[in-house]
């Protein structure tokens, strides 16, 4: 992705973040300079990587494969002791067909919840114990509701819906067309995108940049460059 393509991307989500009156921490609008300025007392935010997530999924074509995210907060799973936070929270933004790949989490539970816009399409499967997609009915829970779905199902996530998926619960979601663009939160146990991510096809998870311009904020994977 090119730098001046993910700072469009930000600009866009600072004005749809305004519209929807949703405020951020103020780490999340530190410039690279501002984070120079930085030491350890900033390291629980560099050390769990929360700030802006942009990715194409290595795709090159962020619209048609891709998503944006702002971690909010996040615990460790690889040091507890340190970072002994259970949870993290996310904001994501999900345009119309912008599809993220199909995937699962082996440690991961979490509640994906549908905060406005448009209708959220949420795609399921069970993984079979050699991580393949099952042709077996998945269960979920729909804000609080035990249901039954049938293998593939597209479950529709409207406005104030939510749904929990379970470790080893194949997802892929995308945005319903003609509905808009939507806003997401995630609410889930400890977030680790290096180790705890298993896509279904090759996937890449932070993209290669080419620097045609300054970055406007740093993303998650930044800081310490």
């Amino acid at each position: 992705m090119k730098r001046s393509e993910i700072n469009a991307i930000m600009k866009n989500a600072l004005s749809l973040f305004k519209e929807y009156k949703i405020s951020l921490p103020q780490f999340v609008l530190w410039t690279a300079d501002e984070w120079k300025t930085k030491g350890e007392e900033v390291r629980e935010i560099k050390e769990n990587m929360l700030g802006w997530d942009i990715t194409d999924f290595g795709g090159g074509d962020f619209n048609k494969k891709g998503l944006f995210l702002i971690t909010l907060r996040n615990g460790n799973q690889k040091m507890p002791e340190k970072y002994p936070k259970v949870y993290a929270e996310k904001l994501m933004i999900v345009q119309e067909n912008q599809v993220t790949p199909m995937h699962f989490h082996w440690y991961k539970m979490e509640d994906i919840i549908n905060c406005g816009g448009g209708n959220l399409i949420i795609k399921l499967y069970n993984s079979t114990e050699n991580e393949e997609l099952a042709d077996t009915d998945v269960e979920v829970s729909v804000d609080g509701v035990k249901r039954t779905f049938p293998a593939g199902y597209e479950l529709c996530l409207k406005p104030g819906d939510s749904v929990t998926l379970t470790p080893g619960l194949y997802h892929r979601f995308w945005g319903e067309e003609g509905k808009g663009t939507i806003i997401v939160r995630e609410v889930s146990m400890c977030n680790d995108d290096a180790n705890d991510n298993r896509f279904y096809e090759e996937t890449g998870r932070f993209p290669a940049i080419e620097e045609d311009e300054a970055p406007l904020y740093l993303l998650c994977n930044e800081y310490d460059k």
